[in-house]
């Protein structure tokens, strides 16, 4: 079994991976002291009834440096080992043909590691964290861009930062229409349709630029998925399948 362990601005994943079964919890990303993340891990070894000797190595992407050096220090006191870190020398095996490939953050780098191989190409990745990344592999399998927006929940606290009689909405579920007739029901339909009907502008839009339509795989679960008009495939688990299949390809270096 390995520890993968997945961070980026909204939350931290901690994943205790094998061949075939994927467990895992996540908890908000934040502030974490070295401690802090060693009980975290040791929580979920704890909830899975597992014991740090059964790790047999482990593997980090991470978007949060502070958060990076935290849990790089946490695996070490668990296992007596440097985890593998995703990030420069470490092999993925994508093919990346951006302008810079050293731009392209961990996270995306492993969702595609993960989708490639379990869908159709050529794929979209829709990771709608703090901010909505969308990432495209074409027919090809290579890794050939996107594009990044702000998330859904950036989007409505900026709106009320900036207006004075607007009220906080809790963005739990979708209006049943889209004309809504009450303050708080126009903002929420404005924020859930309107988003999904970004994202599907988006969709069509690379499907134009492709030549044919893509699979469509988004790495939350998420109320936006049931109005979109495309077909939609849910992977949580990718960016930890993207882990497993990273670590296998490091382990003997």
């Amino acid at each position: 079994m390995i520890l993968a362990v997945s961070i980026n601005n909204a939350h931290i994943t901690i994943g205790l991976v094998d061949a075939d079964v994927i467990r895992s919890e996540q908890v908000t990303s934040r502030a974490l002291t070295d401690f802090e993340m060693t009980m975290h891990i040791r929580s979920v070894l704890d909830l899975y009834g597992f014991a740090a000797d059964d790790i047999e190595g482990s593997v980090i992407s991470s978007v949060v440096p502070s958060l990076t050096s935290a849990a790089k220090s946490a695996v070490r006191k668990l296992t007596g080992d440097d985890p593998i870190t995703v990030g420069p020398g470490v092999k993925t095996g994508l093919h990346i043909i951006i302008d810079d490939p050293a731009q392209l953050g961990a996270d995306l780098v492993t969702q595609a590691v993960g989708a490639l191989g379990e869908y159709s190409l050529p794929m979209v990745i829709i990771d709608m964290g703090t901010a909505a990344s969308i990432g495209v592999i074409d027919e090809k399998a290579r890794y050939i861009g996107g594009l990044l927006m702000p998330g859904i929940d950036v989007s409505m606290d900026a709106l009320r930062q900036r207006t004075s009689s607007l009220p906080h909405v809790p963005l739990t579920d979708a209006p049943k229409k889209m004309i809504c007739t009450n303050t708080t029901d126009c903002l929420r339909s404005g924020a859930f349709y309107g988003f999904a009907c970004a994202i599907d502008g988006i969709i069509d839009g690379i499907a134009r630029e492709l030549g044919s339509m893509p699979a469509v795989i988004m790495t939350e679960t998420s109320p936006i998925s049931g109005l979109l008009t495309h077909q939609i495939i849910t992977d949580t688990d990718l960016s930890l399948k993207g882990l497993r299949k990273i670590y296998n390809k490091n382990k003997y270096q």
